[in-house]
């Protein structure tokens, strides 16, 4: 659970990083709400319907869980202190989500635009290329490909190697 004096409120509903069943943005963003915020920033992942020239049906998540939970809510405390945030959260699922659903929300909430909009890229991008989660795509055509959660390997060569969209 994420639980931090930065985010009191979010801590009282006591929001897993991971969640099994579908994410309701609707009620994270009521949650992110901060009369101290003039931003407040959505990032919603959603599954495409397509990927490697195949028709998508779905993604399957698995997810070292106790490592996961900690790293996100790690790296979300990590970025409400470097961005001096008033709300942060952010929350990744499990399981099979379905084209179109939302597979990681980053809510991010500060005084300015700015420092919402770059706290949410790096949350997104660290959660993304350093927290063990994996996917599995599952084609049309009844094929499918396990894969981590980003595809910097076929940009840098290097498995262990990431292209962050926030350092540039």
């Amino acid at each position: 659970m994420m639980k931090s004096a930065l985010f009191p409120q979010v801590a009282e509903v006591n929001i897993s990083p991971l969640s099994d069943i579908d994410l309701d943005l609707v009620q994270l963003l009521s949650l992110a709400h901060d009369p101290k915020a003039g931003a407040v920033v959505l990032f919603s992942g959603e599954v495409r319907d397509n990927s490697i020239g195949k028709t998508v049906n779905y993604l399957d998540y698995e997810a070292h869980e106790s490592m996961a939970s900690k790293m996100i809510a790690s790296i979300v405390e990590e970025a409400a202190k470097r961005w001096h945030l008033t709300k942060a959260l952010a929350q990744h699922r499990t399981g099979k989500v379905m084209s179109g659903e939302s597979a990681v929300v980053v809510i991010t909430c500060s005084p300015h635009r700015k420092e919402a909009y770059a706290a949410n890229r790096y949350i997104i991008d660290r959660i993304k290329h350093e927290v063990p989660i994996w996917k599995c795509e599952y084609f049309s055509d009844g094929t499918k490909e396990w894969g981590g959660n980003c595809s910097c390997q076929k940009i840098t060569g290097d498995a262990n190697k990431h292209v962050y969209e926030f350092e540039g």
